[in-house]
Parts: C-alpha cells; structure tokens; sequence
C-alpha cells in the first residue's frame, strides 16, 4: 500500500485497483480507506431505513471508488447516482465472475483427482499433464501446494511403482519434498525396471539360439546315422553281417 503526506501531515491513501481476481480483498482495502476518510457510512449506513447519507460523504466515497475501478468497470456503473449503488453494481458484476471462475476451478481440479497414470505411459508424459492443470488452477487465483501435487502422483502411480511410492511415503518428507526429487526418484526406479526387462529379454534370446543350435545338433546327429545306415548298407556288400552278434564276416570265412 502505498502513502503520501500532505502539508498538515495527514496521511493520504492511494487506493488499491479492481482486478478481474482481487475483489474479496479490494473490498476489504476500500472498506478500512472510506472508514479512515469518514465516508464509509454513505455505503453502509448503520440505519438504512432512516439515515439520510450526507451529498458531500456520498461525492467523495464515488470518487473513491471512481479511483479504484479500471475503465471498463466505471464504464458499466455510469449511470449509477450513489456509491452505494455504485458499490453494489460493482460486487454483483465481480461475484459473479468469481462464481464462474470458482467453478472451473472446481472443474479443474476434478480433472487433476481422477488423472491416474496408464501402464504405457512415462513419468515425464504424465508429470507434464498433471503440470498443465496445476498451472491452469494457478492462473485462477487458486493456491496448489507443493506437497499437494507430489501427494497425487504417487497416488497415481501404477502398481510398478508401488514399491518405490511406499518407500517414499513412509521414510520421505513429503511435506517438504518437491515435484522435481518426487519424479527423479520415480524415473530412476523406471530405469531399473527397464533395465531388468531387457536383462530377461536377454536371457530368454539366448535360449533361443541354444534351442537352434541343440536343433542343428540333432540335425547332425540325424544325418550321422543316415550315413552310418549307408555305410552299413556297404559293408553288407562286401561281406556278411552276423544277425545274432551284429559281427561282419568275411564272404570266404563262410565257404
């Protein structure tokens, strides 16, 4: 808040201007600068059915207000002959932003409680969505604490992080930690799962190729025997195979 001091020393307030986001608190600073100037009664007389509100209180409370009001805004109370018309013109039109922006507020952070985390996606992809309604909420006035959004991403979280979520919910501070050392954490456990999944991946490959090579084997084995098969077939030409003993005998030894 800002002062000034006139030549008898009294203090002279500027006041605070309207904003599409600061009526509550516009309204309180308007309320304790009338006060001081001694005009607030022409806005809320203690009896409004027989106060009379003194012309010159009255001037000087519009100007007032007058002062604190963007273009806009005087430009829609204009026809306004009091100030406390003026006043009640001004919290109509504001509390009915308020109440619009109160519930895309409300729509908005229904979204952020039912954002959950698919298997398929990654810890950056879904940290910058829950990011950007964060932001949104922000930008309407809405307080969202630190805690409150690390809270909802381990909630989030997918039964893969479930362990490291746990580890962090019961020995962190999650009061005092931030979104950036909450998705750090979750990221490097994402590298060790991917990393384990490849290591399988792995295992499972190289049994494969010891399958083809058992198969070749057998292969080899296979044809070894075709060719042993052959080769008997050979010596049976040559001489005599005993069918009892499976001993080869000479064509002469048998005359």
């Amino acid at each position: 808040m800002e002062t000034d001091k006139n030549n008898e020393g009294r203090i002279q307030l500027n006041y605070p201007m309207l904003t599409r986001a600061n009526y509550t608190a516009w309204a309180m600073k308007m309320k304790v600068y009338m006060q001081d100037h001694s005009v607030w009664e022409a806005i809320s007389p203690k009896d409004p059915e027989t106060t009379v509100v003194d012309e010159k209180k009255d001037k000087v409370a519009m100007a007032a207000i007058y002062q604190a009001i963007p273009e806009d805004v005087l430009l829609s109370i204009a026809d306004k002959e009091s100030a406390k018309g003026a006043r009640e013109a001004i919290k109509t039109l504001c509390q009915g932003a308020d109440r619009a922006k109160t519930a895309k507020i409300q729509t908005l952070k229904a979204e952020f409680e039912s954002m959950t985390m698919q298997d398929t996606d990654s810890i950056d992809d879904f940290t910058m969505k829950l990011k950007g309604l964060v932001t949104n909420i922000r930008s309407l006035g809405e307080t969202v604490a630190e805690s409150y959004v690390v809270k909802k991403i381990l909630r989030a979280a997918p039964s893969k992080f479930l362990q490291i979520a746990s580890t962090i919910e019961q020995f962190g501070n999650i009061e005092k930690m931030t979104v950036k050392e909450t998705v750090g954490s979750l990221k490097a456990h994402e590298e060790r799962i991917k990393g384990q999944t490849d290591t399988k991946e792995g295992k499972l490959l190289l049994t494969r190729e010891e399958w083809v090579k058992r198969e070749k084997e057998e292969s080899k084995l296979l044809l070894t025997k075709e060719e042993m098969d052959e080769t008997l077939k050979q010596r049976k030409r040559r001489g005599i195979v005993c069918k009892e003993q499976g001993k080869r005998i000479h064509p002469r030894w048998t005359r």
